[in-house]
C-alpha cells in the first residue's frame, strides 16, 4: 500500500479516511427513519473483544463527540472516534444482501485476522 490508498470493493479508499457506500448509507438512512430520527449519524467504532481481539461497533447517535472524526459521504455523516480511527483509517463499510449472509460488512485493509463471522479482526 505504498500509494496511500486501500483498494476495497473495486475502488481506492484513502487510508487518512474511512469508506461508506452507496448501499450501506441507504440502510443506514432507513434505520434512521424507523426510528425517527432527525438529526443523527453513524457511530463506526472498535472495542476491545471478540474472538480475533477487537469488535466492530455500529450506531446511530444524535451527534458526534468532540474528539470523533466527521465524514459525510452519500448523504450520511459518520463519526470515528479518534482512538478508533487508527484501526478503521482507509476501511469501507459496505451492506450486503446476497445468499451468503445479509448485513454490514468491513473491507479494513489494517485488519492481519478476521473472525469467521467478520465482525472481529486483530492487527
Amino acid at each position: 500500500m505504498t500509494s496511500g490508498t486501500a483498494t476495497q470493493s473495486g475502488s481506492p479508499v484513502p487510508l487518512n479516511t474511512v469508506a461508506i457506500t452507496e448501499k450501506a448509507a441507504a440502510m443506514v438512512k432507513g434505520f434512521a427513519v424507523r426510528d425517527g430520527k432527525q438529526k443523527w449519524g453513524l457511530k463506526v467504532a472498535v472495542k476491545g473483544g471478540g474472538c480475533s481481539g477487537l469488535t466492530y461497533v455500529l450506531g446511530i447517535v444524535d451527534a458526534p463527540d468532540a474528539e470523533d472524526k466527521v465524514i459525510a459521504q452519500h448523504g450520511v455523516e459518520v463519526y470515528v472516534p479518534k482512538k478508533s480511527f487508527v484501526f478503521l483509517a482507509g476501511m469501507t463499510l459496505d451492506f450486503s444482501d446476497g445468499l451468503n449472509g445479509k448485513g454490514f460488512q468491513f473491507h479494513n485493509p489494517n485488519a492481519k485476522k478476521v473472525c469467521g463471522c467478520g465482525t472481529s479482526f486483530g492487527v
